[in-house]
């Protein structure tokens, strides 16, 4: 597979299966689209939509779509380009300074203007506020200060070489925020929420989750105001969380959304295709690549699976062709490196290192190492699109081996699932990652360094102190694959967690819904502006 691989653009034909003939075309928001709101149905529940305390798949959803970054990331493109900023820069051969330049006329969805004050502010706030949950430490470790230059020039110090910087300045972290709503040093509550996007907040409707209220409806009205490159394909959106894929479906099926992300249970999603192949479908599905990728995490001081050997027999027994085709229906394919297919530096680690799941070679690696069998340990997992059925499968296959006891156990709670692994309470965690840009530093250094988003007490010195610094100053990043290669390679060998798989992408939606296929890529935005409905 190419390293440079990306979701094809899919039109009537390829792999988007229709029940209708013809793509037809979508009225804009200035030409006569539908008053009635497109609504979008995903189980990624989420909690706050303030940048600075913003960190999953959930609110960035929104956000990317609200809110302004001074880069952003167009459809299948993988670098930056200006988005808010006219131009932006390393001033600096050490790429330890990088300076942008404002578009005039800029202005948030209340009509206040949009200057070099409100930049500082956004970024400035978040490394107060610190917020635990937030995306300060993870991407923006490197900032040391920001300063303005007049009303349209904003410089960044950074207190190392860091070449994914304009990455990172384009995800939704880099979200630019009004510094005359915002607090400088609290979050903002969701209901007052002031952006410069293509879209603008007209309201929040709240549900009850297993965690207390999140936002259950959101619903959104073009932004009058915004002044960017996206052309709205509709004037009116909605966002919908639910809290299992189950009542996604039924709100599918009933018509209460037009289209869903790839939240549905995998079995739903290969239904929907297979009818909609056939022709007897009433749904239309695009299929393609993704960069969301699950993770089996290991608590490295735990004593138990603390110990190397035992990581590396786990990794020997996991048999990642079978879990994608048995528990996941082959809507994810098996994953063997750290960083996933379709980023550029991705390679097959743990397929070099293991190659195929040999009970011997388990066995082999506990007895070199004096480890007595059965190994007992616990694996926990909290949000699943096919519920226990993945634990359950690497339960049997370690268990089958005789080597292992596995003892499966759910967390209710999201919340008390992240603080848990965080207090180090868990053994073994099942987790999954999507990426905050597309580049695999963004695999490596949050899942991989110094216990990293999952906190799981790992850390390799060649890596964080060597590696991933020498890979940050070099701004060609084809340049750095070798030392990605490297990282890979020392991250299978050692085991701290262990890929399980990588999704594709199955969007579902109602025949009269277009431009699906142009929302969805390597870097997990959805634009919302890219989808229609189809003129009669």
């Amino acid at each position: 597979m190419s390293a440079v691989k990306r979701l094809a653009v899919l039109g009537c034909a390829g792999l988007v299966a229709s029940t209708v003939a013809g793509c037809g075309s979508s009225g804009g928001s200035g030409s006569g689209a539908s008053d009635a709101a497109v609504t979008m149905g995903t189980t990624t529940v989420t909690g706050t939509y303030d940048p600075a305390g913003a960190y999953d798949v959930g609110s960035w959803m929104l956000l990317y779509n609200t809110h302004q970054m001074l880069l952003n990331f167009p459809p299948g493109a993988t670098s930056p380009q200006p988005d808010a900023a006219k131009s932006c820069a390393f001033t600096g051969a050490d790429a330890k300074t990088y300076q942008c330049t404002l578009k005039s006329g800029l202005k948030f969805s209340n009509g206040d203007s949009l200057t070099a004050e409100d930049v500082v502010f956004s970024f400035t706030r978040m490394k107060k506020i610190h917020d635990p949950n937030g995306p300060a430490d993870a991407l923006f470790e490197t900032l040391e200060s920001v300063t303005a230059q007049g009303d349209d020039g904003v410089v960044f110090h950074l207190t190392e070489p860091d070449a994914i910087f304009p990455s990172k300045l384009a995800s939704a972290a880099g979200a630019i925020v009004d510094h005359k709503v915002y607090p400088a040093d609290a979050l903002l509550p969701n209901s007052k929420m002031v952006g410069s996007g293509p879209y603008k907040v007209e309201g929040i409707d709240e549900m009850k989750t297993s965690d207390g209220t999140a936002p259950g409806t959101v619903r959104l009205a073009a932004n009058s105001s915004y002044q960017g490159s996206a052309k709205l394909n509709n004037s009116k959106f909605t966002l919908r969380y639910f809290s299992e894929p189950a009542e996604l479906k039924a709100a599918l099926e009933s018509g209460k959304v037009d289209f869903t992300d790839n939240s549905l249970d995998p079995k739903d999603s290969t239904k929907y295709k297979q009818e909609a192949l056939s022709g007897t479908g009433k749904f239309k599905v695009v299929t393609g690549d993704s960069a969301e990728t699950r993770y089996m995490v290991f608590n490295a001081k735990d004593p138990v699976v603390g110990q190397k050997a035992v990581r590396q027999a786990v990794a020997q027994l996991l048999d990642r062709k079978a879990l994608a085709r048995d528990g996941y229906n082959r809507t994810v394919q098996a994953l063997y490196s750290v960083v996933p297919q379709g980023i550029l530096g991705s390679n097959t680690a743990f397929f070099n290192h293991y190659g195929d799941p040999s009970a011997k070679k388990a066995r082999d690696i506990l007895e070199k190492a004096g480890i007595e069998t059965p190994v007992s340990f616990s694996l926990t997992w909290a949000r699943s699109r096919v519920d226990a059925a993945e634990e359950n499968q690497i339960k049997q296959q370690l268990e089958s081996s005789g080597l292992f006891r596995v003892t499966v156990k759910k967390e209710a709670s999201w919340d008390t699932f992240r603080k848990n692994w965080a207090k180090g309470v868990y053994q073994a965690y099942a987790v999954g990652w999507s990426p905050d840009y597309p580049d695999a530093d963004n695999y490596i250094v949050p899942l991989a360094v110094k216990g990293g988003a999952y906190l799981n007490n790992w850390d390799n010195p060649e890596i964080s102190g060597q590696l991933v610094p020498q890979s940050r100053k070099v701004t060609d990043r084809a340049e750095a694959m070798g030392k990605f290669g490297t990282m890979q390679d020392i991250i299978a060998n050692d085991a701290p967690l262990i890929p399980l798989w990588q999704s594709k992408s199955f969007y579902v939606s109602r025949d009269d819904i277009s431009g699906v296929e142009s929302t969805v890529d390597t870097t997990a935005i959805v634009r919302f502006w890219e989808i229609g409905r189809i003129a009669g």
